[in-house]
């Protein structure tokens, strides 16, 4: 595993840095000698500890059994046990059950690690009823999850609707102060203390939420483990409403993970797919970062993936067939060493053409047709530069196409309205009839809650933001438009945001300055990029979710800029269709119970 101090872009990055973490505060915090131990987990510590490490690596730590502390079990009294639970109610009730009296106690003793902040009522609680039996008690600030080496989530989808829902007042405020914690948290992991910025208007949650995390890392860094006042570090952090960049969450992506993620029944990052042998057996695969193929290909244009997959494929064959030679022992020998890897490249490989053939069906049936009408929206001007003088004219083959399903109908009425800055009330309601989309109008009108324009009025030209000029990038037509958080990390790295509309609501660290620099004067040659220290961050913060498209974004911008590296998180992932459900579902009422609470 990389060690604490290096930079999240090392070896699997964010994951690397929360096993680290997990490593020094937990596992080597209670070590000892040829002593194995027990480890309880609640729903998010088996999450959490699932998206960095192995059961491999918790043996090698001397975890000999993972239990649910949720759940009733077998008592083991001869041995230690580890919680690694999140400070609720439910979590502390596990604990406490396991220890009622020192007679029925499950476990010789407890090593008690939070993922954060503990309440004093709960502290309280669980110190009056099995105090005698911990060893320890430890907050250790984990409160998020690593989803690859440039990304974070916080995994609070409901969050989403108490952000923008109009039907929730004062609820808005506690999910504010429990993403701020969670923040927090992943600066803590960083090690961290980023000047906090935050995109002004259209909507205030963006303003406060960089104002709770400001007050937060200021009391977190209050003091380190010297006693001095921990300052700002060469980081930046930028939060974000979800509104910001409607067309980025609708518009279909051709890049290959945020292509399959949109078009395929992936869930929870699994790909199912048929074998083509004569069982035709039906197989699993998971996206994740420990499959390099995944990680070499997830960004690239599906027609560069579709050209590289056989190259590698016929790569491999022809290492295998040297590999074989003449069929002495040894040579034998030496294969079957290596067949284990060959089967395991190969099979990557299939998995990966699978993918990649799956989307190009669905790609040839309706969605290249849909691509240029959306690029063409989307951009105001098509792929030989022409303004698009009708925008309704370039959207009506979409409508009139019955192979169109209504989400893509409904996506493309989205673009159609976002080109425009907002339609009138009496060509919204023909464009629903004509699609009939009655039952779900509301993925097209709860976007006002976001701040984005739907209907027409005097203040939406203003709307309209000035882009960074892409023009000499090459890209395939059908994929010329870029996410805008591409252009914001650009202008934040460059020193080129507008500071009126990203307004700093704490000191702004000196290496992102202007004055922070040295005159240029006395160094004429050298850029504020060169004058900042190398190992920078850029932490970008969406509320209401991030699409695949712009997580291929961080990756992208820290590759072109090698001073500054950029992580990118959000309350969740979003997928177009995903995401349209719960801009409907903005308007429903919902029952507390079903909306997710730190302390439920």
């Amino acid at each position: 595993m990389a060690p604490a101090a290096a930079t999240a872009s090392g070896e699997r990055g964010l994951k690397s840095l929360v096993w680290q973490k997990l490593k020094t505060s937990v596992f080597d915090d209670c070590r000892k000698e040829e002593e194995w131990k027990i480890i309880l987990l609640d729903d998010f510590t088996t999450k959490l500890l699932s998206s960095c490490g192995k059961m491999t690596d918790l043996l090698a730590e001397g975890i000999t059994v993972v239990e649910n502390v949720y759940k009733n079990r077998e008592p083991v009294p001869h041995m230690k046990a580890i919680y690694l639970i999140t400070p609720t109610t439910q979590s502390v009730d596990g604990l406490i059950n396991d220890f009622v009296s020192k007679s029925s106690s499950k476990y010789k003793a407890a090593y008690v690690y939070f993922t954060d902040f503990c309440d004093d009522k709960l502290f309280n609680r669980m110190k009056s009823s099995c105090s005698k039996a911990i060893r320890r008690c430890k907050e250790i600030n984990i409160n998020f999850f690593p989803y690859e080496s440039q990304v974070f989530t916080l995994d609070v989808p409901n969050a989403f609707y108490h952000c923008y829902s109009p039907i929730v007042e004062k609820a808005n405020e506690t999910v504010m102060e429990q993403i701020a914690d969670q923040i927090v948290t992943l600066c803590a992991t960083l090690e961290e203390n980023p000047g906090v910025r935050y995109k002004s208007k259209p909507l205030d949650n963006a303003s406060k939420l960089a104002q709770l995390v400001e007050k937060k890392l200021e009391n977190y860094y209050k003091m380190d483990e010297r006693g001095k006042v921990k300052g700002k570090t060469h980081s930046q952090l930028l939060i974000i409403d979800r509104g910001f960049d409607p067309v980025s969450t609708v518009l279909h992506e051709l890049t290959f993970q945020a292509m399959a993620y949109d078009l395929l029944p992936i869930e929870n990052d699994t790909y199912k797919y048929k074998t083509e042998d004569a069982s035709g057996k039906e197989r699993e695969a998971i996206l994740e970062e420990d499959d390099d193929l995944w990680v070499k290909i997830r960004h690239k244009h599906i027609a560069d993936v579709l050209e590289e997959i056989p190259k590698l494929m016929k790569e491999v064959s022809s290492k295998r067939k040297a590999t074989e030679g003449k069929q002495t022992l040894s040579n034998l020998a030496q294969l079957m060493k290596k067949m284990p890897y060959f089967r395991k490249q190969i099979t990557k490989q299939v998995v990966h053409l699978n993918i990649a053939e799956d989307c190009m069906n669905k790609f040839k049936n309706n969605v290249e047709k849909l691509c240029k009408v959306e690029q063409d929206l989307a951009l105001g001007a098509d792929a030989e530069g022409q303004r698009v003088r009708d925008s309704m004219q370039v959207l009506l083959p979409v409508l009139l196409n019955k192979n169109h399903d209504s989400y893509d109908k409904i996506r493309a009425i989205l673009l159609y309205i976002f080109s425009t800055n907002g339609t009138t009330q009496e060509t919204l309601d023909k464009l629903i009839q004509k699609v009939q989309i009655e039952n779900d109008s509301d993925m097209i009108k709860n976007w006002k809650h976001f701040g984005v324009p739907i209907l027409t009025t005097s203040t939406s030209q203003q709307r309209k933001s000035s882009r960074r000029n892409r023009s000499s990038e090459e890209t395939y037509q059908l994929s010329r438009w870029t996410p805008m958080i591409k252009d914001v990390m650009e202008d934040t790295i460059e020193n080129k945001l507008d500071s009126k509309e990203w307004p700093y609501c704490s000191q702004c660290p000196a290496p992102w300055n202007g004055s922070g620099a040295v005159s240029a004067r006395n160094k004429p040659k050298t850029s504020h990029l060169d004058e900042r220290k190398s190992g920078s961050k850029l932490i970008v913060f969406v509320i209401g979710g991030i699409t695949y498209s712009e997580m291929r974004c961080a990756y992208e911008v820290s590759q072109a800029y090698k001073s500054c590296e950029v992580i990118i998180g959000s309350t969740h992932i979003i997928t177009p269709r995903r995401l349209l459900d719960d801009i409907k579902a903005l308007t429903v009422p919902k029952s507390k119970d079903t909306v997710y609470f730190k302390n439920e």
